[in-house]
């Protein structure tokens, strides 16, 4: 893995790009000069922890053929009040609709965060992650 990071707007404001010429904008918080460029780094990796469990998750699901209308993941964090400012806690709240499936839908949660999401591994010694799972009619 390659990515190339270059600062292309004010202060903070920068872009992150992969080989494939994906580009993720980042940028400081507006407290110390931040011009809402892009996300903040942090966001960026609650984000990451959602869309990597997010993938695992879809992926066993498609496998067992269950099929969504709908697919959420709400994301909720705090930080420490120290430098650096790690994660406390994480919470992930998925919301599923248009399957009934709730044995299913939890063993594949499970299985993304206790054994595949990679994200939640490097997390894991320093924040407490839960999650949640709604079935939505």
């Amino acid at each position: 893995m390659k990515l190339k990071l270059n600062k292309v707007q004010g202060t903070f404001g920068m872009q992150a790009e992969n080989e494939d010429g994906q580009t993720m904008n980042f940028d400081a918080n507006s407290e110390i000069g931040g011009e809402g460029f892009g996300v903040r780094p942090m966001e960026a990796v609650a984000a990451s922890l959602a869309a990597c469990a997010s993938i695992d998750v879809l992926l066993i699901l498609k496998k067992q053929r269950i099929v969504l209308e709908d697919y959420q993941v709400d994301i909720s964090a705090n930080r420490q009040d120290a430098v650096p400012a790690l994660f406390d806690n994480i919470n992930l709240t998925y919301s599923f609709t248009g399957t009934d499936e709730k044995e299913k839908i939890q063993r594949a949660v499970d299985l993304s965060m206790e054994k595949y999401c990679s994200v939640s591994k490097i997390l894991e010694p320093t924040c407490k992650i839960t999650y949640t799972i709604n079935l939505i009619d």
